[in-house]
């Protein structure tokens, strides 16, 4: 078992970005061409912490890096009160040809940096031409400060950037981190979040809400709008944009705005198309210069088997992370294993487990 940390994984990534963005963008089409198993991601909820969620993502990724395993993800808002980050994960990585476990990483950095790269290369894929000056963030957390990273990678005419988040400490905070990124960077904090909605054609909503609390009618005509926390957008917002979702079965679940938007409609015609089947040019989507478009990726477990193979493979040809040589029985397995393979029940009656 090869067990890579926080520090290894970081190191891997850093300053990958375009090749990331293109990582994700095989794995959307590998998807839309059925080379992956991706079931529904498991919940696990707590009765007396309604905030609190775990969960589960199992995936299998085919072509030329076929790779499984799961990733396993905590969202504990409160966290950000005491210093400590709101998610932590980890992700096993699994062995096509026997099953085994073959590494365990540190999953925060891959969830937030694949995250980070769907977005990107929907903001690649649907801004309007000429690219955009400027993006709007709403919600000044660590995911779209990663956003931030990646879009100023895919998109470089990039050099304005409006801030909005409940909290003015975390968002004066974030503008500095702006500046880290890139100096020449021209920074404003706005007062609302509508203010922010208007400022750009661009905009990447990353919060912690739990239920819609934002419309985009100050949005500028044919804004892009990367809802990548995918619960703050009202269903009649939903209804007036075009839709791109990674995964229609996966994003309309859970209270999603799309699920909400689909429990009040009845059906999903509002969607317009899956991310892949823009990427490989089957469906013919055509992007409407005046309105609104959504992207809205549930994130598939997928990006992240993609993402955590790719570093797997990397740590072992640099030689990084902690090896632990013993952590599966030996060759052959243990002696119940061996037994149990050859008793047979007995002849007329029944088997006599011990």
């Amino acid at each position: 078992m090869l067990i890579l940390r926080y520090d290894d994984v970081q190191q891997i990534l850093a300053e990958r970005e375009l090749a990331l963005i293109e990582l994700v963008g095989e794995a959307y089409k590998l998807h839309d061409e059925g080379a992956t198993a991706v079931p529904h991601s498991i919940f696990l909820r707590f009765p007396d912490q309604p905030r609190n969620r775990i969960i589960g993502l199992p995936a299998y990724v085919g072509g030329n890096s076929p790779a499984a395993g799961m990733k396993w993800i905590a969202s504990w808002p409160g966290n950000i009160t005491t210093g400590l980050a709101r998610a932590s994960a980890s992700i096993l990585v699994n062995d096509l040809e026997t099953g085994q476990p073959t590494a365990l990483l540190e999953g925060s950095v891959i969830s937030a940096k694949r995250t980070a790269a769907s977005a990107a290369l929907a903001a690649r894929l649907l801004v309007r031409e000429p690219g955009p000056s400027g993006v709007a963030l709403i919600g000044c957390g660590v995911i779209n400060l990663e956003v931030l990273r990646f879009l100023l990678a895919a998109l470089p005419t990039l050099t304005e950037v409006t801030l909005f988040d409940n909290d003015c400490t975390r968002a004066a905070a974030f503008a500095r981190n702006c500046a880290d990124l890139s100096p020449t960077l021209h920074v404003t904090l706005a007062a609302d979040a509508g203010r922010a909605v208007a400022a750009h054609d661009l905009v990447s909503i990353a919060t912690t809400a739990a239920e819609p609390h934002l419309d985009l009618g100050p949005a500028r005509p044919g804004t892009l709008v990367l809802h990548v926390s995918l619960r703050d957008l009202t269903p009649a917002t939903i209804l007036a944009s075009q839709n791109v979702v990674d995964d229609a079965d996966h994003v309309c679940r859970e209270q999603t705005s799309l699920h909400l938007t689909e429990q009040q409609v009845g059906h999903r015609d509002f969607i317009d198309a899956p991310i892949g089947q823009i990427l490989r040019g089957t469906g013919g989507f055509r992007r409407d210069p005046d309105r609104t478009v959504v992207f809205s990726p549930f994130g598939l477990g997928a990006l992240d088997i993609a993402l955590a193979e790719f570093v797997r493979a990397a740590a072992v040809e640099r030689g990084l992370g902690i090896r632990v040589d013993d952590f599966l029985p030996a060759t052959g397995g243990t002696a119940w294993h061996r037994e149990s393979q050859v008793i047979p029940p007995a002849s007329g009656g029944t088997a006599n487990p011990r």
